[in-house]
């Protein structure tokens, strides 16, 4: 199958499986943004960020944050808002806490950004260190309230905070020696302050959350013995596609459809930072080998905004149902071309953009060195 991509954009392709084992070729198509100067609109970087081919984490696979979501999920039904990125003390002043905030369209989130802390722990308490004055603070999950109490030398004592598996600050054990000095997270919800290791606090992030992590996981379904013996290598029966999203609920909206305002507050040098998204078209047009061509719009269902590089990157989506495999489809074009290029499908023959193009494909190649 040929992919032919006429956006100045990234693009590629993968099969894909519905719940009910129907084979998917999916179309990714990404766009990477520059961000604007005031009052100015996005315009196209010159460097496109390419596709996510894997998850990419902070550190080791699995035991860190994610930052990228592969970008080729078969399927979404909402756009997931994702942020990678650090809180910023106003003006450069030294503080010990700020609040920041991320607005999107109808999505709206906040929380507080606090500086180093540690556990310290007394002969009748636990409690937070004062926390350590910053300018500029990174934000992830890695930071986020959770973490894996695994130091008890007994491994049945060992536990996870699955809310968040690899953030700091949760410890299912009291001991003096396996909790004092360690680190608390360096985001809060607002107005709901960590002060007990054990505690039930909701995670404060704006990255993409493990595939493995709560809730997420259970929407993927159940694998036991009867998925083995009688779906294997088929989707569970109880698979949720909402799995597939990887932004937390309260990151997700409807698809972009271009014109949405962004308002950053504390999330870059000067304080405050707001623009709208692009208003992009992105046709998709699947030629079978038998039949007539499937022309439909990708759907903006991916946003990851990245302040500190200054950047935006949107992933468009679009999938055609296969009767057998990949097989069946000669081509797929991404974004337009010109009536020249129609007008030469229509008749066979290969388009040439210009004079000097077709001049190039006539001349002989040179001759071989050695004759």
């Amino acid at each position: 199958m040929e992919l032919l991509n006429a956006t100045q954009m990234q693009a590629g392709y993968t099969m894909g499986l519905r719940p009910d084992g129907r084979e998917l070729l999916v179309v990714a198509i990404k766009g990477t943004f520059s961000f604007p100067q005031r009052y100015e609109p996005l315009q196209l970087a010159e460097k496109q960020v390419p596709l996510i081919e894997a998850d990419t984490f902070t550190g080791e696979p699995g035991l860190s944050a994610p930052v990228y979501e592969s970008d080729y999920a078969p399927h979404k039904a909402r756009c997931d808002v994702i942020l990678n990125g650090s809180a910023y003390a106003p003006e450069n002043n030294e503080v010990k806490y700020i609040e920041v905030s991320l607005q999107v369209g109808a999505c709206y989130k906040t929380f507080q950004v606090i500086g180093d802390r540690h556990w310290e722990v007394s002969l009748l308490s636990i409690s937070a260190s004062s926390p350590m004055p910053f300018r500029t603070m990174p934000i992830s999950y890695d930071r986020a309230f959770g973490g894996v109490d695994n130091r008890h030398a007994d491994d049945s004592k060992h536990a996870a905070y699955m809310l968040n598996p690899v953030g700091r600050g949760y410890h299912q054990n009291l001991d003096r020696d396996l909790i004092e000095y360690t680190p608390l997270p360096n985001t809060e919800v607002i107005g709901q302050r960590v002060n007990k290791p054990r505690g039930k606090y909701h995670p404060m992030a704006f990255g993409p959350l493990g595939r493995g992590w709560e809730p997420r996981y259970r929407l993927a379904g159940t694998y036991d013995q009867n998925w083995l013996d009688n779906t294997f290598p088929f989707l569970p029966a109880d698979f949720n596609e909402a799995y597939y999203q990887c932004a937390p609920v309260d990151q997700q909206i409807d698809y972009l459809r271009g014109g949405e305002e962004v308002k950053l507050i504390n999330l870059t040098p000067n304080g405050y930072t707001t623009f709208r998204l692009p208003t992009l078209a992105v046709p998709v047009i699947f030629f079978p080998k038998k039949g007539e061509k499937q022309e439909v719009q990708a759907v903006a269902d991916t946003l990851v905004l990245e302040p500190d590089a200054k950047r935006l990157m949107i992933t468009w989506r679009a999938h055609l149902p296969l009767k057998k495999n990949m097989l069946e489809v000669a081509q797929v074009l991404v974004g337009k071309k010109s009536r020249g290029w129609w007008r030469a499908r229509q008749l066979g023959k290969t388009y040439y953009p210009s004079l000097a193009a077709l001049a190039r494909s006539k001349r002989k190649p040179p001759a071989d060195e050695d004759e």
